[in-house]
């Protein structure tokens, strides 16, 4: 994620409500928790990052000096509910001829109040581990994942609804989970490209992570994995955590990656999520950074893309 020192203000969104599954479908080296885990506004319309071919994007990521950057599209999507919007949404595809059944898509949410858009492009000098944030995206690319970064409300800078305290508790009118089913429904529709609809991932940092684990609560039987990042159970917010009494049954394997020293979502409030998967038989992996604060962590790379790749 990619903030400054307001990340301490919103990098989590705002207090912990705990929540039910009612909303649905409607309308240094890191460590490895053993025996888990072997392995600004953009233009108006379509934004053309790259070259086109056999209908997708050709998105190859380059390193020009220290900058890495990988190709995408900037797309405007319309959003009926609760009030009619533009959401903005970048895509890459992995280059090449993409599967019969389409690319597999992996969805990256972005922290608080920093675009989406600085997901695709970072140097190592850039603050919160931007460099490696951008390295999951190439990794995930090259491994043949569609990537998918949807920005929250006023491009980029806010945070996502689902620990806000009303849409929390009413997800089926949050402004994101209409975003969620325009998203759903232009994967369906080849809105993206050649996507295949049936092979879903999703991972997110801080917020986004939040919102990550939100694909568990309000969208089941449509994920295979979730990569939570710096962040835990959909509705809770920074130090304030409160896991619901049972966690879905269905819930998708689900990796975490956390820095010890990450003072503002703390690396406890994620604990108990992971030991409540275990504890009913979900996969559940956790890797941790010793020297890792509240940033995109070099481990993350390339845990997120081998844990996806784990489970087809």
């Amino acid at each position: 994620m990619r903030s400054s020192a307001l990340v301490l203000f919103l990098s989590c969104a705002p207090p912990v409500v705990p929540a039910t599954n009612d909303a649905g479908m409607e309308g240094d080296a890191g460590t490895l928790d053993a025996g888990r885990f072997d392995a600004g506004e953009p233009d108006a319309g379509l934004v053309d990052a790259g070259a086109e071919r056999d209908g997708g994007l050709v998105a190859p990521c380059t390193q020009l000096g220290e900058l890495l950057s990988c190709a995408h599209q900037t797309i405007r999507l319309s959003v009926a509910r609760p009030i009619p919007m533009e959401r903005v949404v970048h895509v890459g595809l992995p280059v090449g001829a993409p599967p019969a059944r389409g690319w597999p898509v992996a969805f990256l949410f972005q922290g608080s109040l920093f675009s989406a858009q600085l997901t695709w492009s970072a140097r190592p000098t850039d603050p919160f581990g931007a460099v490696a944030q951008t390295n999951t995206v190439k990794q995930l690319l090259e491994a043949g994942f569609a990537v998918v970064t949807p920005e929250v409300r006023l491009f980029g800078s806010t945070y996502w609804d689902t620990n806000v305290p009303q849409w929390a508790l009413f997800w089926d009118q949050a402004p994101d989970h209409h975003l969620m089913l325009a998203l759903l429904d232009a994967v369906g529709a080849g809105t993206f490209g050649p996507l295949d609809a049936t092979r879903l991932y999703a991972g997110g940092i801080s917020s986004g992570g939040y919102m990550t684990s939100r694909m568990a609560l309000s969208y089941p039987g449509k994920f295979k994995a979730l990569a939570i990042h710096s962040a835990s159970w959909a509705t809770c917010s920074g130090p304030i955590c409160v896991l619901p009494a049972s966690l879905p049954a269905d819930h998708p394997p689900t990796l975490f990656v956390h820095g010890e020293r990450d003072l503002v979502v703390p690396i406890g409030t994620m604990r108990p999520y992971d030991e409540a998967l275990r504890n009913q038989g979900t996969a559940s992996v956790v890797v941790t950074s010793a020297s890792g604060g509240h940033e995109w962590l070099e481990v993350a790379n390339p845990a997120i893309r081998d844990f996806f790749l784990a489970h087809p």
